[in-house]
């Protein structure tokens, strides 16, 4: 029987998991639980079988679903090629998880080569490009694997913050997974910013630095604004 990890910890509802992903419920959903599509039934992506629209989002799931973001941002997001492709992985690193591993974005470039070929992945959604004889990480899944903290090849955090400069993190240990800068939620130093703190007393208050107290403002800034 294998040991459950962090990666299996329920962390969020559907709903607050889009929400900190910044992305439709339903597209979420879509990866999740699979559906139909112009009359043909999709498997999930994500998930190696649904588990029904209350299951709670795994954190090996949020993660997952961040890297599937990252290429919804430039194009759709195939469903049939990516679930060849991500059981691929499956088996040949015997997790449930593959894309939450460090492997596939560190030492086994070409293994993820040569299942994105198997799966007849389309160039634009690969993890992995071949340039002059190396082997490469696309640009999206760069950025993804430079947005997780991993720690022996688990992912422990994840920055919901596009700027890659930002402190700000997702982990499952801390404040329940919401994001957070130096252990304190970002959305209780908005609350206080709102209220009429200062950055200055803010930080004083929780024993912070100012510049974590302005990328965590930064950072919730736009939450606020768009609702």
């Amino acid at each position: 029987m294998t040991t459950p990890t962090v990666l299996d910890r329920e962390m969020y509802s559907e709903a607050e998991a889009a929400r900190l992903l910044r992305l439709p419920q339903s597209t979420l959903n879509y990866w999740l639980e699979g559906g139909e599509r112009r009359g043909r039934l999709y498997r999930p992506v994500i998930r190696v079988e649904p588990r029904g629209e209350r299951a709670p989002v795994t954190w090996a799931e949020f993660v997952e679903a961040g890297l599937l973001r990252t290429y919804r941002r430039r194009h759709n997001v195939p469903m049939a090629e990516l679930r060849a492709f991500i059981d691929r992985l499956r088996d040949r690193y015997g997790v449930p998880y593959p894309l939450a591993d460090r492997r596939p974005f560190v030492v086994d470039l070409q293994l993820v080569h040569e299942a994105q070929d198997e799966a007849q992945l389309q160039a634009d959604f690969c993890l992995v490009a071949e340039v002059r004889g190396q082997f490469v990480l696309t640009a999206p899944s760069d950025e993804h694997f430079h947005r997780v903290t991993w720690a022996n090849d688990i992912a422990v955090a994840w920055r919901p913050h596009d700027d890659a400069g930002s402190p700000v993190r997702c982990a499952p240990d801390q404040r329940f997974g919401r994001p957070a800068v130096g252990g304190i939620s970002t959305e209780v130093i908005w609350e206080h910013s709102v209220g009429g703190e200062d950055d200055e007393e803010i930080a004083e208050a929780f024993d912070l630095a100012l510049s974590d107290v302005e990328w965590a403002l930064a950072y919730e800034k736009p939450f606020r604004t768009a609702s």
